[in-house]
């Protein structure tokens, strides 16, 4: 070829005879048109301006048939150059399997890998060039999802490994968002309880500082039942990125995360791991709810609500320390049921149960929502009062002895024995230095003094300490 005379697409009749050469190099570029149509995607060749004199199929990339001849391949290349100083459409040597992405006529993407090679006239100079390429898009785009996936493990690994230092679901929930905020690049991440009108309040968990502008941006993206992550930003330009989800107990949560302004934008990808990290967050605070429930029934009378025995000395002991240093009295309370085994005996377990919920019922509402009530087994029950003294404690046990009987006695059938309640009462004044045990041995004692007088009466002890 010399020059930049396009020799194959030359018009006119065939040549005759008396040229053989010129008949043979348009014989060999004809099967060079043939070939490359056959074993290839896209073929093309350029002049010496760089100008496509030849494309392969006339349909190449979904363009009109000839709308490419003449024009620079820059109409085709996403971005001038491959980022690696090579161009395909103007190679300067020999170049294999390329990796370009191409714009369609109708700007969709696709991605090629091109082989090309200069041509050169008789004195060496580049006149154009020549290449063929295959369509890889498919390929390219399994690769790229490949090494996304590979990217989104690489961090639920990461965030997990973080959670599995921690064993209080708070602790491991703080570590999760901690691990997502550095691998995203985020300037803080939260977790939300959707459910208060202004999502400052409803932040349960944050890892970075919980901007309120932020916050609220990031809530009003969120849909109401729709699942989907969807991604905004905030009226100062930061990027925001929201993905919502339901624990099994109902609870409707939201996992934000936002950049800071002048960050990158979020995109697919993160969409995808953010989805991942909500399943992540969602499991957390369902572990913490059971935590949760774990620790009030460890602590709480299955039967009752009330405290346990164990809970209720713990308790004790917690507030008679400040007590004393606040120099307040405080006063124990033993409580229990007359007549309880028979009239279990009589009418049965689930009758002898109402009569234990509506005695717990009754304490709750003879103290303070700060003061403690308990069950300590059986039918017998303990109240402790904050600051209370015993004539305080004994205005309470006597609304009690005239009271608790008549609502026990509606819940029974009639003919039966009646219940009542026993009281003994131990008031403690700070200072003293009385240990709980010696506390509670002193009401138990007064209130068996009372079932031996006759029961349903109150006595107060007013023993020294032991």
């Amino acid at each position: 070829m010399s020059g930049s005379t396009p020799f194959l697409f030359a018009p006119g009749p065939p040549p005759s005879g008396s040229d053989p050469l010129r008949a043979a190099l348009i014989d060999s570029r004809q099967r060079w048109q043939d070939f490359v149509a056959l074993a290839s995607d896209l073929a093309f060749e350029t002049d010496e301006e760089g100008r496509l004199v030849f494309v392969s199929p006339d349909t190449a990339l979904g363009w009109p048939p000839g709308s490419l001849i003449g024009e620079s391949p820059e109409v085709l290349l996403v971005d001038p150059g491959t980022g690696t100083g090579l161009d395909p459409f103007r190679p300067q040597v020999p170049m294999r399997n390329c990796r370009t992405w191409l714009r369609r006529f109708d700007g969709s993407l696709v991605c090629f890998t091109i082989s090309a090679a200069p041509l050169r006239d008789a004195e060496n100079r580049i006149v154009g060039a020549r290449g063929m390429g295959s369509d890889v898009t498919a390929a390219e785009r399994q690769a790229q999802a490949t090494a996304a996936a590979l990217r989104r493990a690489q961090v639920l690994d990461h965030v997990l490994w973080q959670m599995r230092q921690e064993v209080l679901a708070p602790n491991m929930m703080q570590a999760a968002l901690e691990a997502v905020r550095h691998a995203t690049g985020a300037e803080a991440v939260a977790v939300l309880d959707t459910l208060p009108e202004d999502p400052v309040e409803g932040v349960l968990y944050t890892a970075g500082i919980a901007l309120p502008g932020a916050l609220r941006a990031a809530s009003a993206l969120l849909g109401a039942e729709d699942p989907a992550p969807r991604t905004g930003s905030a009226p100062d330009g930061r990027a925001l990125l929201t993905s919502p989800s339901f624990t099994r107990f109902g609870e409707r949560i939201a996992l934000v995360l936002w950049r800071a302004p002048g960050a990158r934008a979020w995109e697919q990808d993160d969409l995808i791991l953010a989805s991942s990290i909500a399943s992540v967050v969602r499991v957390v605070l369902e572990h913490e709810a059971i935590q949760r429930e774990m620790a009030r029934q460890a602590r709480t009378d299955p039967l009752t609500g009330l405290l346990n025995r164990r809970a209720f000395l713990e308790e004790v002991s917690k507030r008679i320390d400040r007590l004393d240093r606040e120099g307040l009295p405080g006063t124990l309370m033993f409580i229990d049921l007359d007549n309880f085994k028979p009239v279990n005996d009589r009418w049965g377990h689930e009758l002898g149960d109402e009569a234990l919920r509506l005695t717990a019922g009754l304490l709750r509402n003879l103290v303070r929502p700060a003061d403690l009530v308990a069950r300590l087994g059986g039918d017998e029950f303990a109240v402790w009062m904050d600051g209370a003294d015993d004539l305080t404690a004994s205005e309470r046990a006597e609304s009690l002895r005239r009271n608790a009987p008549a609502e026990l006695a509606a819940m029974l059938p009639d003919g039966g024995p009646l219940l009542s309640l026993s009281i003994g009462i131990a008031a403690r004044q700070a200072g003293q230095g009385e240990p709980v045990e010696s506390l509670m041995r002193r009401a138990d004692l007064a209130m068996y003094e009372v079932k031996r007088g006759g029961r349903g009466h109150w006595r107060v002890s007013h023993e020294a300490p032991i």
